[in-house]
């Protein structure tokens, strides 16, 4: 069971992330979270880096769609400037969001990647539904009370993969 936690990539941020690999491997899609994997939690819009970003992914070829746990208000106002589809109160790590992101993309799941800041929501319900996975480390410290709580087990997860040899990382938490 803990093999689902495991992260099929680990980078800095979205911006380490090598795309052009990606594009190699077949991958047309990304589905992204919002809150302290794009931007912080307490930023209202894209920073003009970001907006860089996903003009240059697209450029590329990607899809870009924004799961969230968060709510309507806080995702909608920040994904339709950017005009990038999303889905709100996602209640990752449960499958639903993540069948309906892959259904509002058109695509498969191998063809679809899960990049985000968290294990127990991004990670493993990417994994839960055989999606490759990217870990990134969090844009900031800032953080809920249940991203807080979460991020406590994830210390823990993080000891038990080094424990074994599964972390391909120095993990810095």
């Amino acid at each position: 069971m803990l093999s689902k936690f495991i992260p099929d990539l680990y980078a800095q941020s979205i911006y380490t992330i090598d795309f052009g690999a990606l594009k190699r491997r077949g991958v047309t899609a990304i589905i992204v979270d919002l809150d302290n994997t794009l931007v912080e939690s307490t930023r209202p819009d894209a920073t003009p880096r970001l907006i860089e970003w996903l003009n240059e992914i697209k450029k590329m070829g990607f899809q870009v769609i924004i799961v969230s746990n968060n709510t309507k208000t806080r995702v909608s106002k920040f994904a339709v400037p950017l005009n990038i589809p999303f889905i709100h109160t996602a209640k990752k790590p449960l499958t639903q969001a993540f069948r309906k992101a892959l259904e509002k993309l058109g695509t498969r799941i191998e063809e679809t990647v899960v990049i985000g800041d968290q294990l127990l929501t991004d990670v493993l319900g990417g994994n839960r539904m055989g999606l490759y996975t990217i870990l990134v480390v969090p844009v900031s410290d800032v953080e809920g009370i249940f991203t807080r709580l979460n991020r406590r087990i994830e210390r823990l997860v993080f000891r038990w993969m080094k424990k074994r040899g599964l972390l391909s990382w120095e993990e810095g938490n």
